[in-house]
């Protein structure tokens, strides 16, 4: 048993750095060039870059050559998500100043949690996630991170094929003048999610590199910014409040014989207290939107494998590329919430586009709205299916050299079981709102800083270094978000059982 891990332990320190120790050496050893000679070049799943040209690419087996610009699409891309589309509503619960503090304290701490990575990474030569864990904790540590990443993106890449599901059907509908249901194969949901993956998703999960995504995920994040521009159109076009009970309230004093001036002014006064903005607000769905927001800027195990592939790599570029992405994608999340609450206030429902229905449900820019989000949900799954791919390598065929065929099976594996799931099981998403709120914390908070803890040498930060501290504190954080998405999670559970109980 000891050979395997010794093999392992070589391949996770290259360029010069001890075995035993975590300080990086200045000039390489003879071991580890013979380690690094070409019969190891092509191994698979090794998370480092080489630092000559004269030496051959370890972890995705070529050069970096993804531009600064590329790897921000794509970091953005991964990012964003579908719950743009429920930010007004969480603003709604929150109030305006509350959820721009909140929304602002989530952007640095996800800053900070990269930071962490990034450091951690750069100490030991590391640019894969599941190996940091082995670095830090040995097989448990990489099995825990490859487990979350797994879970993780299996969850958000269900949500987003779930969102086609229900979604595409009704956007051909409208785009057909359907009112009514049909039976038809275009309206079914089971066969559009099946075509798109085929067709869309898969084709894009086939390349052998994360960086020709980015073409891709700059489309995508277009598609994005329409939804935004579109949004604040909207804002200066919808009235408030929505016309069912003004017109109800309005025909009913028609028809009674008081005075009309007096009626007037109580309907004006109602449309007022209704269409005035909150700034703080603290109700019973307060609390749940916080671990939402937490979970805002979901993108570590996206990190690692865009820096492998960032051309002339260093941290600090890295980190750049970090801060850019988040600042982007916190612009959009607060405009975006701002005016689609500011359209609606408190008539906004979780799903921003649902609610649009509600005033005209053949509108033509909203229905071009939906197609735009359809298209950046789709073009987001690929993006998550590579560090999914890459745990699966890291735990079932480690040290392996790259395979076209196992690549390409591991993507239609995936795809297959993921459209059985949204087809077959569409209940598995609540399964998957537990799991997210289990590994979703792991990946931005726990994880990061225990791993930094660990692997960071104590010559060079002790333990009880401001920095250490910070990272602890900022994992105690992560089991905090965990606690308490977990337990408004088995409330809803609870609550739901017991309604449905009683309604028997």
């Amino acid at each position: 048993m000891e050979a395997p891990l010794q093999t392992e332990m070589v391949e996770l320190v290259p360029n010069g750095k001890h075995l035993e120790g975590l300080l990086p050496v200045a000039t390489p050893t003879a071991g580890s060039q013979r380690v690094e000679g070409p019969g190891r070049s092509c191994v698979e799943g090794e998370g480092f870059l080489p630092k000559s040209p004269s030496k051959e690419p370890h972890f995705t087996d070529f050069e970096g050559k993804t531009s600064f610009g590329m790897s921000v699409f794509n970091l953005s891309n991964a990012i964003m998500g579908s719950g743009i589309l429920g930010l007004a509503y969480a603003m709604a619960n929150t109030g305006i100043i509350l959820f721009l503090f909140l929304l602002t304290a989530v952007a640095l701490l996800s800053s900070y949690s990269i930071h962490l990575l990034l450091k951690s990474s750069g100490i030991v030569g590391i640019r894969a996630y599941e190996q940091l864990g082995y670095r830090a904790f040995g097989t448990p540590g990489k099995l825990a991170a490859a487990l979350a990443i797994t879970l993780q993106n299996i969850g958000a890449m269900s949500s987003y094929l779930y969102i086609i599901k229900s979604e595409l059907p009704l956007v051909i509908q409208t785009f057909l003048h359907l009112e009514d249901w049909t039976s038809d194969w275009y309206t079914n949901g089971n066969y559009l999610v099946i075509l798109v993956s085929i067709v869309v998703i898969l084709p894009l999960a086939l390349m052998r590199q994360l960086g020709y995504l980015g073409y891709s995920s700059g489309f995508s994040l277009s598609c994005m910014m329409f939804f935004l521009i579109a949004v604040i159109y909207k804002k200066f076009h919808v009235p408030c409040p929505l016309s069912p009970n003004a017109t109800n309230v309005t025909s009913n004093i028609s028809l009674v014989e008081i005075d009309k001036d007096e009626a007037g002014l109580q309907a004006k006064t109602e449309s007022g207290a209704f269409c005035t903005p909150s700034y703080f607000t603290l109700n019973t769905q307060t609390a749940y939107t916080i671990p939402i927001m937490a979970f805002a800027f979901v993108c570590h195990p996206e990190v690692l494998p865009i820096y492998t592939e960032l051309k002339d790599p260093s941290k600090r570029k890295m980190q750049r590329i970090s801060n850019l992405s988040i600042a982007v994608m916190y612009v959009m999340y607060f405009l975006a919430a701002l005016f689609g609450y500011l359209t609606f206030y408190d008539g906004v429902e979780s799903e921003l586009l649902h609610t649009y229905s509600k005033v005209d449900p053949f509108d033509v820019l909203i229905l071009c709205v939906r197609v735009a989000v359809l298209t950046a949900v789709t073009l987001t799954v690929p993006i998550v299916l590579f560090p999914v791919r890459r745990a699966l390598q890291q735990i079932l065929f480690p040290n392996r050299e790259f395979s076209w065929l196992r690549h390409v099976l591991i993507a239609v594996v995936l795809l297959t079981c993921i459209n059985l799931l949204v087809i077959f099981a569409p209940n598995i998403l609540g399964i998957f709102g537990v799991i997210g709120a289990t590994s979703a914390p792991c990946l931005i908070f726990i994880f990061p800083a225990i791993f930094y803890f660990r692997i960071i040498p104590t010559e060079k930060e002790p333990a009880r270094s401001t920095p250490k501290i910070l990272a602890l504190c900022f994992a105690a954080l992560g089991i905090l978000l965990m606690t308490m998405s977990l337990s408004f999670i088995i409330m809803d559970w609870v609550s739901g059982t017991s309604r449905h109980g009683g309604s028997h």
